[in-house]
């Protein structure tokens, strides 16, 4: 019995630092504009981690007097009682991950190899966090900083490696002005503004070759942030549901061994033959 409870620990204990671990591994792929679940994910992998190791201690005088005076295991209920709530968040982040990411996709543009993205197809709450003024101030802050944009240049080092290119969401849309708007490229970096723009999109005139302003006040580039974030949100949508599948498993176990000992209590099992 003590074995196999030590087994358990152990167990969850290696599940939650894989979920730390895959937490770390997100905050060393991103810069730290785009960081928004990294801290929320090792959270929760701290989370699981506290419920499984300090649950062998939680068998103390007190709780063995309540367990002998109500034959039900107290450590077990406490512990699936955080589970429970774990179990609830995870379900809740899950299922809103998925319907705000279900909307909004790129649209083709001929002769790029790329896609461009538009702000009004993604979910409301995007819209909104994306036209966030105090949001969108700290992410465009980041994103000038990050020097994605001024560094395009120097990956294309001309016009047919650009065209071929297939830019990210964010390069796509804040470092280049719309296609619509018909200016011809200098460079992967630069953009003739004398030209008059074919469109009438706001974001044609919003448009600067400064390196501090690019397409950061764009609609555009906060449709790419959103294509960004989509992507993010659904890889860690998906490890959740995996996560799920494997406490809710765990959390049977324990309801199952929950019931053993209420049983074993009510026909005077002795101690050693219990399991």
């Amino acid at each position: 019995m003590i074995i196999l409870e030590r087994c358990k620990v152990l167990n969850g204990e290696l599940l939650a630092i894989g979920v730390i671990i895959f937490g770390v591994w997100m905050s060393t792929h991103h810069d730290s504009c785009r960081r928004s679940l990294t801290l929320p994910v090792l959270g929760l992998g701290a989370v699981i981690f506290l419920v499984y190791a300090f649950r062998p201690h939680v068998d103390n005088w007190v709780f063995r007097r309540i367990e002998e005076l109500l034959h039900i295991a107290v450590d077990c209920i406490l512990y699936l009682i955080m589970l429970f709530f774990i179990l609830v968040s995870i379900l809740v982040f899950t299922v809103f991950a998925f319907i705000v990411t279900n909307n909004g996709s790129g649209h083709s543009v001929s002769g790029l190899r790329y896609k461009e993205y538009q702000l009004t197809d993604y979910h409301s709450w995007f819209l909104k966090q994306m036209n966030n003024t105090k949001n969108w101030k700290h992410l465009k802050s980041c994103l000038v900083k990050s020097q994605d944009c001024n560094n395009l240049s120097n990956k294309y080092k001309n016009l047919k490696q650009l065209k071929s290119a297939e830019l990210t969401p964010i390069e796509a849309g804040c470092c280049k002005p719309p296609s619509e708007c018909g200016y011809p490229a200098v460079n992967a970096s630069y953009y003739d503004l004398s030209f008059h723009p074919s469109s009438s999109n706001k974001d044609c005139k919003l448009y600067k070759n400064s390196r501090t302003v690019k397409c950061y006040n764009c609609d555009a580039c906060k449709a790419g942030v959103a294509q960004y974030m989509k992507t993010e949100w659904r890889v860690v949508a998906i490890f959740n549901v995996i996560l799920f599948v494997v406490l809710l498993d765990a959390a049977q176990e324990e309801m199952l061994q929950v019931v053993g000992r209420k049983f074993d209590h009510r026909i005077n099992i002795p101690e050693e033959y219990r399991y």
